[in-house]
């Protein structure tokens, strides 16, 4: 079933204050419009008042109305912890905005901003609509395949085709195909339109959102990879190979890995707008995020694609157990993006060119602490 979504505009961005410097955009270049007719429900209420470096930001308000604008693109696939953070297993974090990098390489990132566009902060909250389904302990998926929702969901409900082992070996790989993709620096009214949201500085691209998910991984006892190279600079035409060709001598040194990760962030941009999804969680702000589990027509190679998705399926439901309105709904589409390689394959969106440094950190940390939680509940008894 495939569907096509059309959105209407319903608002018009105003900022009621302007104290920071402005803001930042670039779309990513794999932008595409979504393919569904559901529609998100969005909520409308002035968000709080936030401060960098003990300077006041304007306020915002969050989107009113239940579409994104006609001229919307949707990617969908190509903050400091204190004392509140206390609940979670990993080690607090150094702010990414604190953070300097020996070799930021050659596309470091800004140290000023220009403006031009429009930043609009907004809570996707569940869809409605055909091509989307409800998974039974939270959350939700987009179905773009052929393959009936009744068939899915009966599918939804098996546990991930895999187990954990008591063991030091790693268990799970981190990796990035597009290393560069990078964030907004804070919260702010306003973007640069000469920025493309793209850094070799491993402090404020990716790789940052990697190391907090690792850092609660092992703080869980679980052993992990994390692979910092880069595969989208200075090309961005083949990253998926490049990205292939590092992950599979790993996978053959490591027979113990048996959790793949490709982490990425989405780009959600209409003309002149960058969209900024986030929720609150004790009192911080974390980006929302996306699953991505591909799908095979019979002509990518991938037979084992709906143990992959048992395992997104797992995996969106322990989100939201814990962090309800973590995450967008679980896109299933046909799309590869090396999930051949292990049956816990996955591709995530943690967050979108408009969220910030802080928010996707978070992100990392809450997404990594479910993770951490599933993976030991799988573990073998011995």
């Amino acid at each position: 079933m495939k569907c096509r979504r059309k959105h209407r505009t319903r608002f018009f961005v105003k900022a009621l204050a302007l104290l920071l410097t402005p803001s930042v955009i670039a779309a990513s270049a794999s932008g595409i419009r979504s393919l569904c007719k559901g529609k998100p429900v969005l909520t409308a209420e002035k968000s709080p008042s936030l401060s960098v470096s003990g300077v006041p930001s304007a306020e915002y308000r969050k989107v009113s109305g239940s579409d994104l604008p006609a001229d919307a693109i949707l990617s969908e696939g190509y903050g400091i912890s204190d004392e509140s953070d206390s609940y979670l297993p990993g080690t607090r974090l150094v702010s990414p905005l604190a953070m300097t990098s020996a070799d930021p390489g050659d596309k470091p990132y800004p140290t000023t901003w220009g403006g031009g566009g429009s930043v609009v902060r907004t809570t996707y909250a569940p869809y409605s609509g055909n091509c989307f389904f409800n998974l039974r302990k939270g959350g939700q998926v987009n179905n773009k395949t052929d393959i009936p929702n009744s068939d899915l969901i009966t599918e939804s409900s098996y546990l991930p085709n895999f187990t954990l082992s008591s063991t030091n070996e790693p268990q799970v790989l981190i990796y990035h195909t597009h290393t560069c993709e990078s964030f907004e620096p804070y919260v702010r009214s306003e973007y640069d339109t000469s920025f493309n949201y793209r850094t070799t500085d491993e402090t404020k691209n990716v790789v940052m959102v990697g190391d907090a998910i690792q850092a609660e991984l092992e703080a869980q006892g679980i052993g992990v990879i994390h692979v910092r190279d880069i595969h989208d600079y200075p090309s961005y035409n083949g990253a998926y190979d490049r990205s292939r060709a590092t992950i599979l001598p790993i996978l053959e040194k490591y027979p113990s890995i048996k959790v793949a990760l490709d982490i990425h962030r989405d780009a959600i941009s209409g003309e002149g707008v960058l969209y900024q999804p986030y929720i609150e969680v004790n009192g911080k702000e974390a980006a929302q995020i996306m699953i991505i589990s591909g799908c095979d027509d019979g002509t990518l190679g991938m037979p084992d694609y709906l143990k992959n998705f048992h395992f997104a399926c797992a995996l969106q439901q322990q989100l939201e157990s814990d962090t309800p309105g973590f995450t967008r709904p679980i896109l299933f589409d046909y799309r590869k993006y090396n999930q051949d390689l292990t049956t816990g394959s996955l591709l995530i969106e943690v967050g979108t060119h408009g969220s910030t440094l802080e928010q996707v950190q978070y992100s990392g940390q809450l997404f990594g602490r479910s993770l951490g939680k599933l993976l030991n509940s799988l573990k073998t008894k011995e």
